[in-house]
């Protein structure tokens, strides 16, 4: 009988991954407020070279998060230094409120693209840094502490044909 649960076991473990992702990781923000200056940073190795890639970002938010949208300025650089910065905005809740987002209760997770079908043409570190950039309309300075942002991650996957 030990032996027939420790089969399901694994079973349903192998079953539940998924094969197409190559890398998931998150960053947990304190107290669920992303700083203005809080750049979040990732870092990825030993990625293909040939094959071509979906990168995604993933936000947790609660229900303090007070927007219906949010903005994020995402930066790639490449093994030699060269960086790709990009302004990315993601609506994070219907117009009546809902939220966009996966999960039960009070914590929802978006999963946002960022690049698709990118091919890592060079081996060695690529960086992804991931920063908020919200702003009140008319004030130019920024929001300097983003309520309701839990996590915030990156998901880089094999591109599906």
């Amino acid at each position: 009988m030990r032996s027939i649960f420790c089969c399901f076991l694994a079973l349903v473990l192998f079953a539940s991954c998924d094969s197409n992702i190559i890398k998931s990781e998150y960053r947990t923000l304190e107290d669920g407020v992303w700083n203005k200056d809080n750049v979040l940073e990732f870092s990825l190795s030993e990625m293909d070279t040939v094959t071509e890639h979906d990168i995604f970002i993933n936000v947790r938010n609660d229900n303090t998060f007070p927007y219906s949208n949010l903005f994020i300025i995402a930066a790639l650089t490449t093994p030699e230094g060269e960086v790709t910065k990009d302004t990315l905005e993601y609506a994070m809740s219907l117009p009546d409120g809902t939220w966009l987002g996966k999960g039960n209760g009070s914590i929802k997770e978006s999963k946002l693209w960022y690049k698709e079908n990118i091919v890592f043409s060079t081996s060695g570190v690529y960086t992804i840094e991931v920063s908020q950039a919200m702003r009140k309309n008319g004030n130019v300075s920024g929001i300097i502490n983003l309520e309701g942002i839990t996590d915030v991650g990156i998901e880089v996957t094999k591109s599906t044909p």
